[in-house]
């Protein structure tokens, strides 16, 4: 069961990133220009104050230096690019195991 949640997870969220890709390819398009949406744009379009309440929540149970250098670095790159690896990840965590053949069954 907590397999295919993840498998379902993965596709939805994968979902998501090809939407963000074309939809960054069609912008790039239509403004002849690279247009690329952020992560963290992404973010503060949805719901920008659970992005600063992370902001607090991180700076006072670790350090300021990673806010300042991981997260801030992470909501820079392309929002498509981040959901993708998120949406692998929760793929080939809900996989199923391999058959084993042969005389490795012991």
């Amino acid at each position: 069961m907590i397999r295919f949640l993840f498998r379902f997870l993965g596709v939805l969220i994968l979902a998501a990133a090809f939407i963000l890709l074309v939809y960054d390819g069609a912008k790039s398009i239509a403004d002849s220009r690279i247009y690329i949406y952020k992560l963290g744009q992404l973010w503060t379009d949805i719901h920008a104050a659970s992005l600063q309440s992370l902001q607090a929540l991180v700076e006072q149970h670790l350090t300021v230096w990673f806010w300042n250098s991981i997260m801030l670095t992470l909501l820079d790159q392309p929002a498509w690019l981040v959901l993708g690896v998120v949406g692998i990840l929760f793929i080939l965590l809900g996989r199923r195991k391999k058959r084993l053949i042969g005389y490795a069954r012991d």
